[in-house]
């Protein structure tokens, strides 16, 4: 029982730092109605910033130019190259982000090479035990960091300009231009933000038990995806189910691979996308996705 509570605690742990990329996906889709497939590249681009200032800057100093850069790399992409394809179709635009990704993640690994970069978190390898469940100090402290900065995106969207703009984009684009709201600056603000996001999940996701930053990093964006998928990319309470969903599922099958041993090697890293195929043969829109009405 103890092991399980300790597979459990550590997939909500990792679930909650997935809730905070797959929240990036759903922020960028509700404003632009665009799924941003350059977001593993503004991830690892968080993690590259505090791995290089932490040492001249200090951990919290490093922590927060990383997430400053992050958000001005989304916002640069934004302002130079998805704003001059305003009106394109979304898939094509949605292909834009795959060019976009491969540029910035081709600079970042030339600059990363074959290094593990370590972030200087304060955390070290301290562990916490409660009882017979030994748990990282990292991993609680990613549970809290991501409980806060979710909470606090959730208020904002809901009691604040921005949120309400936001919206509005988001149930028609139109309609919101006609009544004054600026797609432009919400578009912005939308990409700054999911940057901002990625490079503090970046953090968590490189400190122990993970040795550090690599170029492959920006591979767990890849899992935070199925997050959003499942959870429905156009709801942020979808964005943190679907994370938690898939956080544990993660780290269950990964926890009990040798009792799974009939399913495969590996099967904690399929895991996430056996889940999200399965919530989509069930519900298309997601677990919380808007469903699109069409009359015929």
């Amino acid at each position: 029982m103890s092991t399980f509570a300790e597979f459990l605690i550590n997939g909500l742990s990792l679930g909650s730092v997935y809730a905070l990329i797959a929240l990036g996906f759903v922020v960028i889709f509700r404003a632009t109605e665009v799924v941003n497939f350059a977001h593993a590249s503004l991830l690892l681009a968080g993690g590259y910033f505090v791995a290089v200032l932490h040492e001249p800057l200090g951990f919290w100093p490093a922590l927060a130019a990383g997430v400053a850069g992050a958000a001005v790399v989304g916002a640069a992409v934004e302002f130079l190259v998805m704003r001059r394809h305003r009106g394109a179709d979304h898939s094509v635009l949605a292909i834009v982000t795959i060019g976009v990704d491969i540029l910035l993640a081709t600079e970042l690994t030339r600059r990363i090479g074959t290094d593990i970069l370590a972030l200087g978190d304060p955390w070290g390898d301290a562990v916490v035990t409660l009882g017979p469940v030994t748990i990282a100090e990292t991993r609680i402290a990613a549970l809290l960091a991501a409980g806060l900065l979710i909470t606090a995106f959730l208020l904002a969207f809901r009691h604040t300009s921005w949120g309400v703009a936001m919206r509005a984009a988001a149930e028609s684009q139109e309609t919101a231009a006609l009544m004054g709201v600026r797609l432009g600056r919400v578009s912005l603000g939308a990409w700054a933000v999911a940057g901002a996001l990625a490079a503090v999940a970046a953090l968590f996701l490189t400190v122990f038990p993970t040795p550090g930053l690599e170029r492959g990093t920006s591979l767990a964006a890849l899992k935070a995806f199925p997050a959003a998928i499942l959870g429905g990319l156009d709801s942020t309470t979808g964005a943190l189910a679907g994370g938690l969903i898939v956080g544990v599922v993660e780290s269950l099958a990964t926890g009990y691979q040798s009792d799974l041993a009939f399913l495969g090697r590996g099967i904690g890293d399929l895991a996430p996308y056996l889940v999200m195929v399965v919530v989509l043969l069930i519900r298309p829109a997601g677990l919380f996705g808007t469903k699109e009405l069409a009359r015929v």
